[in-house]
């Protein structure tokens, strides 16, 4: 049973009583209804149209609950995963896009297969490359990047996606003045909603109830008006012409991915018939490099159109003939009546022009479950994706232990963290093949699911069926949720995730954590939207701090303090210490990092005492001893004995031994110069010396006789 339960974690749920049915079935049910709207929020802040929420609601759910270790974690789309999932694509492709969104499952498929092999292969220490303080400065930028993507869908005003995220806010701050009044207040509505709840009847759904809320509103009031023309209806010739250059550039993309489709191909052929360096290969990789170049620039030409179009507002009303016209709102012409709504363009195709009047809803998401198929690979976005995949990986899988460790504090579970990253992996991968995007822990319907009472896993299966319900049957219900309100769930669940006290605490407990933590912040705000930049600068500049901390480790002269002990000279200043014998304390591993700096500060302290004829390493500190470190050492010894002074050794550990034994510098030294303890070590050196010490202060304090 047990090599059974290894592959089946879930079968150590089982036999459930009927409280523990009771108890996760109510639980399963109180996170779904936080889930699903959650879900839909995190879908848009992933770039992906709402209902892809849902999707990833469902069996990624279940499977991480399935496959992990711990009974409480609520698995599914996260707010911090979800940015980097857009950040990582949005260089890729157009957010929203057919192709995103094939990029996005994709990535999903990467980002579980990495999880797993972690898993398996019991990998799960790598997480630990990103450090507390990193993670806590890269979670403080991302969550005021988050609020900050989210305050356009508020105000109701649009949002374009550059390169630089600041640009891209200075864009919102300057439509300001713009701001869809209804759209505002329906969100202002919803966060107050959530915070009034949460403070007064914390056990209540907030998040539902103001979703339930202000959808039922946003139907009542006719929030949203949508409409159509045809571009020939638009009075401006000049924004006609925008209109049309923008259609022919999107034929010519269209074309262009084609081209690329059919080269690819014939690349493969290429290769296989004749070799990848082959003139033929090479020929059709550069034409296809050409192509992409291409690609990209009529991209961002119309990308830069969509904005423009985006900026300007319409008025509907009729010519003198009797003409549907849209008039550049401030160019209507005298006596001819409006339908009093300001129309914005939201999208261009043909000779169809798709028209906003009102405030955004979620629109019609469609019925019934995701189709299951395996994920479409695009090999030449692979090597773009995989950088991303991996920081996705660590830095979910970093999320979810973290909040499955913080609850099992609770309920005295024992996790397996390698269980967990198989349980993340395979939910990531089920979930590609049932169109979703990545996903990970969440700590607040964690935190929901323990309050509410789940005892075991199966309260996320619940869960994973009340969303199938979902999709099913109760999605049209949603059609008017306003995005303003799923802008607003964000913002609130992000608000948690800002911590600047944790930036503090690392700086009070290392000034190079508390830099680190500084550098990842100030890297991930400036590199948005890429970032997977800055969570890396950070890693880096961890890892370079660390090696920095154990390439000049501490190293003190002892001399006699007036209790027996010794103590370092420099904390102790005038304490006895001697001509004859030199005694060192070394604070670190010896390894190739810093053995130059371990055989320097030898070398210092016998040329400031220069009738040296012992020199003592107190190694309880040294934990680690590798080839450079023994290479060193076996020199020392040495050039020592040739000048006259024994180096001798007290309080090495067995694994320092161990590699002295193996290597031969145990023989080198003589087991007469290895001591367990100083005081052994230097009593035998003055035992040696005799006379020639006799009144030396250092020496090993004597016990009193009778």
């Amino acid at each position: 049973m047990n090599k059974i339960a290894r592959f089946l974690p879930f079968l150590r749920w089982f036999p459930m009583g009927g409280d523990t049915v009771k108890a996760d079935f109510m639980a399963g049910i109180t996170v779904a209804l936080v889930l699903i709207p959650q879900s839909m929020a995190y879908a848009q802040l992933a770039g992906l149209p709402a209902y892809f929420g849902l999707y990833a609601a469902f069996l990624p759910v279940a499977v991480a609950a399935l496959w992990g270790s711990s009974n409480q974690l609520g698995t599914g789309p996260v707010a911090v995963v979800s940015l980097l999932t857009a950040s990582s694509l949005a260089t890729l492709a157009a957010p929203g896009s057919e192709s995103f969104v094939a990029l996005a499952i994709m990535l999903a498929l990467l980002v579980g297969i990495i999880q797993l092999l972690l898993g398996v292969f019991k990998l799960g220490v790598i997480v630990n490359f990103l450090s507390h303080p990193v993670i806590v400065g890269f979670t403080n930028a991302a969550a005021i990047i988050i609020a900050l993507s989210q305050v356009s869908k508020l105000f109701g005003v649009p949002m374009g996606r550059s390169e630089h995220f600041i640009n891209d806010i200075v864009g919102v701050v300057k439509l300001i003045g713009e701001t869809h009044i209804p759209t505002l207040l329906m969100g202002i509505l919803a966060i107050a909603m959530m915070w009034g709840i949460k403070k007064y009847k914390p056990k209540w759904p907030g998040v539902l109830i103001a979703v339930a809320v202000t959808t039922t509103l946003s139907w009542g009031i006719g929030f949203e008006k949508s409409g159509s023309a045809k571009v020939d209806q638009v009075a401006s010739a000049d924004v006609q012409a925008l209109v049309r250059e923008m259609v022919q550039t999107e034929q010519r993309v269209a074309e262009v991915n084609a081209e690329i489709t059919a080269k690819s191909s014939q690349l493969a052929v290429a290769g296989k018939a004749h070799g990848e360096q082959s003139q033929a290969a090479l020929s059709l990789k550069y034409e296809i490099d050409v192509l992409r170049l291409k690609l990209e620039d009529r991209e961002m030409e119309n990308a830069k159109r969509m904005r423009a179009l985006r900026k300007m507002a319409f008025q509907r009303g009729s010519d003198a003939q009797g003409e549907g016209k849209l008039f550049l709102e401030g160019e209507v012409p005298q006596g001819v009546a409006t339908d009093g709504v300001r129309w914005h363009i939201r999208k261009a195709k043909g000779n169809e022009l798709k028209l906003a009047g009102g405030g955004e809803v979620v629109g019609n998401i469609p019925e019934g479950l995701p189709s299951i198929a395996m994920p479409t690979l695009d090999m030449s976005k692979l090597g773009a994706l995989l950088s991303a995949a991996l920081v996705i990986s660590l830095v979910g899988f970093m999320e979810a232990i973290s909040i499955a460790k913080a609850i099992a504090a609770k309920t005295k579970q024992r996790l397996d963290p390698n269980q967990e990253l198989i349980g993340q992996g395979l939910s990531n991968i089920v979930g590609s093949m049932t169109q979703a995007f990545p996903v990970s822990g969440s700590f607040s319907r964690s935190a929901v699911n323990q309050n509410s009472g789940a005892k075991t896993g199966m309260s996320s299966v619940y869960t994973a069926i009340f969303v199938l319900i979902t999709l099913l049957f109760l999605t049209p219900l949603l059609y008017h949720l306003p995005q303003a309100v799923l802008a607003a769930i964000i913002i609130m669940a992000v608000i948690g995730l800002v911590n600047f006290s944790a930036v503090k605490h690392a700086w009070q407990a290392h000034k190079h954590d508390g830099a680190a933590s500084v550098v990842t912040f100030v890297a991930t705000l400036a590199a948005a939207p890429h970032l997977d930049h800055g969570i890396m600068v950070g890693a880096g500049l961890a890892l370079i701090l660390f090696l920095m901390r154990t390439m000049n480790p501490r190293v003190a002269q002892l001399g006699r303090f007036k209790d027996g002990t010794l103590r370092d000279i420099k904390v102790n200043p005038g304490i006895p210490t001697s001509e004859h014998v030199v005694a060192m304390r070394f604070d670190g591993q010896l390894y190739f990092g810093n053995v130059s700096y371990f055989e320097d500060t030898v070398l210092e302290a016998l040329a400031d005492h220069p009738k040296v004829k012992y020199f003592l390493v107190v190694g309880d500190g040294i934990n680690q001893l590798d080839a450079s470190g023994e290479e060193v050492i076996h020199h020392l010894v040495e050039r020592l004995r040739s000048t006259g002074v024994e180096l001798v050794f007290s309080g090495l550990k067995k694994q320092v031994l161990d590699v002295m034994r193996a290597t031969g510098l145990f023989d080198l030294v003589t087991q007469a110069n290895i001591f367990a303890t100083e005081d052994q070590a230097i009593a035998a050196i003055y035992e040696r010396l005799g006379d020639e010490a006799g009144e030396d202060l250092f020496c090993a304090v004597k016990p009193a006789t009778a």
